[in-house]
């Protein structure tokens, strides 16, 4: 039985922590990919990079939360939460939000 060569392990680097007062990082792709996403003009591949810098960068889904201060804990789980509901509605059942919708709309009336 042949054994693989040990894989070269990299040394884990740690991510800048972005901070309340700092803005997410972007780039020139970013920022026309949200506008053309605003103007109702984005391409398929714009639509994806917007959504992605919102829920990865503005909202920082993919990084850990917890700082070393409470404020700047808390703005990191704020910052989450909006991503959170974002990846809430990507994922919702509509045609289940709908007749629920409809049942709510005649018990209303």
């Amino acid at each position: 039985m042949k054994t693989m060569p040990a894989a070269r392990k990299k040394p884990l680097k740690p991510l800048p922590i972005a901070h309340g007062a700092q803005p997410a990082p972007f780039t020139a792709m970013h920022a026309t990919a949200i506008q053309a996403l605003k103007a109702g003009v984005a391409s398929e591949g714009q639509q994806r990079a917007a959504l992605d810098w919102i829920l990865t960068g503005a909202c920082g889904l993919s990084d850990w939360p917890y700082r070393e201060s409470d404020r700047e804990t808390c703005i990191a789980l704020g910052r989450q939460f909006v991503g959170q509901q974002i990846v809430g509605l990507l994922n919702v059942n509509v045609t289940a939000l709908r007749q629920r919708e409809s049942i709510e709309e005649t018990q209303n009336v």
